[in-house]
């Protein structure tokens, strides 16, 4: 998969995940629409990518590099509370965050080789 198309598609899950988790919440926060803002901001930078903008890829991967350390609270968070719905959407966007820096990866890698 190309890193432009698996920016994309974490965008989607991120801003769906988020979307979620503040309208399905009977007490909703605003911290749960965080995840929203970054999935805007790697929609943004899947355009640079896309381009093979290297400065742009370099924001990308160091973006989810953050939102994935950043999740680590809210998933243990979630186990404690017993809160399995919570605990399973951060899951799937951290799997998704760990995909696309795996695609990422490989890419640069191959890059280098290329040169």
């Amino acid at each position: 998969m190309k890193p432009h198309i698996a920016t994309i598609i974490l965008s989607v899950i991120l801003i769906a995940m988020s979307a979620w988790g503040y309208f399905g919440s009977a007490t909703p926060s605003t911290t749960a629409l965080l995840p929203m803002g970054w999935g805007v901001m790697l929609a943004l930078c899947s355009i640079g990518v896309k381009k093979e903008n290297k400065i742009v890829a370099h924001i990308a991967v160091v973006l989810v590099v953050i939102l994935a350390l950043a999740l680590f609270m809210p998933l243990k968070g979630s186990f404690g509370r017993g809160d399995y719905v919570a605990f399973t959407r951060v899951s799937i966007m951290q799997l998704a965050l760990f995909g696309t820096l795996a695609i990422y990866i490989r890419s640069f890698v191959q890059a280098r080789r290329n040169k």
